[in-house]
Formats: structure tokens, sequence, C-alpha cells
């Protein structure tokens, strides 16, 4: 996909924006299972989508974080790939290949979004996983449109949890050149290991990454807070993974209003973890794995989850 000129201004200098590009799709070219390149029409406009996996096996739909595209699964894929047929997709208004625009967090506008993105595919509901952002988008869909997830995984999720200021650190960090991005990046996704312990493929997107931390213009509007009732009319099955040095979220919270409202939930907690926690698809896919219901109820286009409304 070529970006467009909205892609462009989201970028510093826009023409930065030819580099991301470039470093995005030579990491798709080299995904680690075959997969299927999708462009969908929805209501926010194109969506990209990256379709592998199980084709029989359960839907699996994969959001990513703020600053980030579907390459965050990257290290994951081949893991469950075997088990369930995987849709990551492209978040709207973030680095990826979907369409630019920022619709506003205190709208449905998401869950609309989202539901698109499943009928293009042909998925009645799906398994759905998200990390920070991208969890809180699940947890926006799973309790607006409940009959359209089967089980969420919520990894550091916003609108749990208090946001953190970041700006009172990160702002004078940003202004220390290269030494200050690195701290900066440090205390949100920890320490990286030294080149010789990374693949080919994580060094790339490490690159990628911090080009994007660079050059890229976040969204600094808050996310909205989901109520204690909110949380509490969740009757899936749900898998939290907090970060104990979240300097993000506040995990104390997060995880104390998890436990109280949630009525379906395994938590797991990682005391010593900062706000990119590293992979945890091992947990994710035992906990998939455990709540997947028979392949005959499973397959895209076949019989949804009732909702407990109903």
């Amino acid at each position: 996909m070529n970006p467009t000129a909205d892609h462009y201004a989201l970028f510093r200098p826009p023409a930065a924006a030819d580099d991301a590009f470039r470093r995005y799709d030579a990491l798709l070219d080299d995904w680690p299972v075959p997969a299927q390149r999708r462009t969908l029409a929805t209501c926010q406009g194109d969506t990209f989508v990256l379709t592998c996996g199980n084709a029989a096996g359960p839907p699996v739909l994969l959001i990513h974080g703020a600053l980030a595209n579907l390459a965050t699964w990257i290290g994951d894929v081949e893991t469950l790939a075997p088990h369930f047929h995987l849709h990551a997709v492209d978040v709207i208004g973030e680095p990826g290949f979907s369409a630019a625009g920022r619709p506003a967090l205190d709208s449905d506008a998401y869950a609309r979004w989202l539901d698109d993105v499943l009928d293009c595919l042909g998925v009645e509901s799906a398994h759905v996983v998200g990390i920070s952002l991208g969890g809180w988008l699940g947890l926006d869909l799973a309790i607006r449109r409940p009959r359209r997830v089967r089980t969420l995984t919520a990894i550091v999720p916003g609108g749990v949890g208090p946001q953190r200021p970041i700006l009172l650190w990160a702002l004078p960090l940003s202004l220390l050149g290269r030494w200050g991005r690195q701290k900066m990046r440090e205390r949100i996704m920890g320490k990286a290991p030294p080149d010789s312990e990374l693949t080919d493929a994580q060094r790339r997107f490490s690159e990628l990454y911090a080009l994007l931390g660079r050059h890229f213009r976040p969204r600094y509007d808050r996310l909205p807070v989901f109520t204690d009732a909110e949380l509490a009319a969740l009757a899936m099955p749900v898998l939290a993974i907090v970060a104990g040095r979240d300097v993000m979220l506040a995990s104390g919270p997060m995880k104390q209003r998890l436990e109280a409202n949630v009525r379906d939930l395994e938590m797991l907690y990682l005391p010593d973890a900062p706000h990119y926690p590293g992979s945890q698809v091992a947990s994710i896919l035992k906990f998939l794995r455990r709540n997947s219901a028979p392949e005959s109820e499973t397959n895209e286009g076949h019989r949804a989850r009732p909702d407990p409304a109903i």
C-alpha cells in the first residue's frame, strides 16, 4: 500500500513516512508463516489486515498498541498459527497501512470500525487479543458488542487504571537527543537485549519502532476509563496481563479493578515487567486453547457466542 497525504501528515518530517513504510513492508515480506495481505473497506476507510494460520481453527483478532503496527505480533504468530486463524489488524490513525483518521475515543466509532472489519473477514465472533491501546479497543468492543468477542486477552490495557503523567518525564528526555530517546524507550519497554541475542526480524522491528518513536506524531488525548459496571458486564473469559513496573498506566489500580469486577478473569501479574512486557505468547496460547469451543462452533461464519444480555 502506498501512504497517502494523510499518512505523511502524521510524521515529522513528513518524508520520514517513506522510510517507515519501506521498513514495515520489508518486515511483512519476511512474515514467519504464509500470510495473505487484505485491504478492507470500512466505515473509517481502508483497513489493512494480515491473515495467516490454520484456516479451520477458531478466529483470533490481534490488535496492536499505539505508535506501532501489526508487526508487533511477528514474534508470536508462529506459535499461534498451527491452532488458530489469525487476523492481525493495523489500527486506524497509527503508523500502519490502514486509514490515518482518528475518530473520537469517547464514542462508538472504534466498535463500529471493528464491526466492519469482522464483517469483511466473514467472522461473526473472535477471540480478541489486544495490547495497550489495543487492549482498550478490545475492552471497548467486548463491552459494546459482547456477541462478537469469544474471549478477551487484554495485555496492559488502557482504560482500567489511571494513565500516568508520562509527558512530565518523557518530554525532557526527548530533548536530550539519541541518549534521551533511548532512556525513554527503556523506561517504557525495558532494556533491550544485545543485538547478538536478537533474530533478524526482532532487530529490524526494534529499528522500525525506534524510527517511529522519533518521527511519528502520537495522539495525546487520554483514553476513556471504563466504569465498574461496564467491566462487571463482561461475561466472556478474560485474560489480563498486568505489568508491575508500567510507567504509562497505574498497574495497582488496574489489577484491583479487574479482580473486583470481571467475573471470569484469569490474571497474569508480572511484578518486574515494564509497560511492554515482552512476549507472553505461551500463556496466551494456553488461555485460548482452554477456552476454545469445539471446532464445529468456532469456524468463521458459524454460530456466534450468545449475547449474555439475551
